[in-house]
């Protein structure tokens, strides 16, 4: 949001460092993306069953913007799939430092059109069998991680340029915990990430506003102090 005098809000960093008390625990932001992960496969597995029984083509349902159904998943999927993907591309230099700043570099990075595109093209690419598809890359995301010891906090390449493992891992368990929920309500389904996922998510949902200079219209907002404008959102 734009203040009364036209200015734009300050970002506002969070205490969080190295070691520090609201530092993320390297094993439990593991465990956060793989059980995020397992709850989007099961998810999209259900999602093929109902579909078998359905009446209509449960895929090309309306899901988020100018997405369906089977474009949302397929760029929910892509969570999975650059987590494997950028863990084989080290980076020479650190472009980005935070989770919340990755979200910032990567509205400037990509375009609406293009990411829209890149959702499209990857529910495309998910075949006749996306459930399968998706455990696959699941896997994959796994065993990419699982070479990575947990003290180790590698500079990989992102669409953003250099980013710490660390910064970019809490990115991939709140796209998946948030398009998840996105799936549900597209497919009408009564279905919740587990807790700690959904911790882990909100912990990046405050990166991301303390990035943008949003911490107090939020505090204010979900304290019922005040409400947002119509249309806000922390990601711009």
């Amino acid at each position: 949001p734009v203040l009364a005098d036209g200015a734009r809000p300050a970002p506002y960093r969070l205490p969080l460092r190295r070691g520090g008390p609201m530092d993320r625990d390297p094993a439990a932001a593991r465990t956060a993306f793989l059980e995020a992960g397992v709850f989007f496969a099961r998810l999209v597995d259900e999602i093929e069953q109902l579909a078998e029984r359905s009446d209509d083509d449960v895929w090309a349902r309306p899901g988020l913007g100018a997405w369906d159904v089977r474009a949302l998943v397929g760029h929910t999927h892509r969570a999975l799939v650059t987590l494997a993907a950028y863990l084989g591309e080290p980076a020479d230099v650190a472009a980005c430092t935070s989770t919340g700043q990755y979200y910032v570099l990567s509205g400037g990075a990509t375009g609406p059109q293009e990411v829209a595109a890149r959702g499209v093209a990857a529910g495309r690419a998910l075949g006749d069998e996306p459930a399968s598809v998706v455990r696959g890359a699941l896997e994959d995301a796994r065993e990419a991680l699982a070479r990575v010891p947990v003290g180790e906090d590698p500079l990989i390449r992102t669409v953003v340029g250099g980013t710490r493992l660390s910064a970019y891992l809490p990115t991939r368990t709140f796209e998946l915990a948030v398009h998840g929920l996105d799936i549900t309500a597209a497919c009408g389904l009564e279905r919740t990430p587990p807790g700690h996922v959904l911790a882990d998510a909100a912990l990046t949902l405050v990166e991301i506003a303390a990035e943008r200079g949003h911490v107090p219209a939020v505090l204010q907002a979900l304290t019922g102090r005040r409400s947002l404008p119509r249309g806000f959102s922390v990601l711009g």
